[in-house]
């Protein structure tokens, strides 16, 4: 499975901040948002990565990521000029994808929760068609919908809906089969000029082959489009890790821990960064875990 993250867009609910810098390189807690999407990746087993980006913010994630060889990944880039939706990432990232399963993600959306990495790695294996990761809200008049019967199963998709027949938010985490970037090429535009992922949904929920996973209690999904929700996402993070003594999305304690790379890589990459306690936390990870 390839993975692609969606870091695009001018994030002009967050002007001026995001004038001169991408949302998805602002600090949530003490490390960049992108962090967190791409920790997402590498929790479900993913090592090959698309990042799709503004031009002009390309090579500020150059500079941040590298080729991920650091963690033991293999990071690409990729240009979106223009926001043109959600599922010109599917078009943009074809050539990485290269008949490949897929998991998409958008840059700018936090998961956490325990035993995440099973979860991921069990969708993974059974994925047949796509599967959505629903999250129970109290405003689901904001987002894409879930509709499931009793049986669970999904049946249908509500944009933003007036009234609502589901609280379940579908997030910005998607997987799809090899089919996706051959139905992502047949869509039209929306009203709005943009390709919806929420239609390259609708063809997978119309062939039956669309399955919601719900993310229940125990799981945390944190949007940051805003100054308030930003705010609060750095907030949740910090409070978690001070009270745990665990960082949430530390890249190089997943890639220990994943296999990625050894303790003594770690170690390595954390003394690049000694003089903060990030650094000096994945020194002490790599420490304890070649004990």
């Amino acid at each position: 499975m390839k993975g692609i993250i969606l870091a695009g867009g001018s994030g002009t609910r967050l002007h001026p901040i995001t004038i001169p810098v991408s949302k998805q390189l602002l600090p949530v807690g003490d490390k960049p948002m992108i962090y967190y999407p791409l920790s997402v990746l590498m929790f479900a087993g993913i090592r090959e990565v698309l990042v799709i980006a503004r031009p002009a913010d390309l090579p500020m994630f150059q500079t941040l990521l590298r080729d991920g060889a650091q963690w033991g990944l293999r990071i690409t880039y990729a240009e979106q000029p223009q926001p043109r939706g959600i599922a010109e990432a599917l078009l943009i990232g074809a050539g990485h994808i290269d008949g490949d399963e897929c998991a998409l993600i958008l840059g700018d959306n936090i998961f956490h929760g325990n035993a995440f990495s099973q979860l991921l790695h069990r969708e993974s294996r059974q994925l047949h068609g796509c599967t959505l990761f629903g999250y129970r809200v109290n405003d689901p008049q904001r987002y894409g919908i879930g509709v499931t019967d009793p049986e669970g199963r999904l049946v249908a998709i509500d944009e933003k809906p007036s009234h609502p027949r589901s609280n379940r938010a579908i997030t910005g985490l998607y997987f799809y089969d090899s089919d996706a970037v051959d139905i992502a090429k047949n869509l039209r535009p929306s009203a709005r000029g943009e390709l919806e992922i929420t239609d390259v949904n609708n063809v997978y929920l119309s062939r039956g082959l669309a399955r919601l996973v719900d993310l229940g209690r125990g799981f945390a999904w944190l949007d940051t489009g805003t100054p308030e929700a930003l705010l609060q996402a750095g907030q949740y993070v910090r409070t978690l890790e001070e009270r745990q003594g665990v960082r949430i999305a530390c890249l190089e304690e997943i890639a220990l821990r994943m296999g990625f790379i050894d303790a003594e890589a770690c170690h390595a990459l954390g003394a690049t960064m000694a003089n903060s306690n990030y650094g000096r936390y994945v020194m002490s990870i790599a420490r304890e875990l070649a004990a």
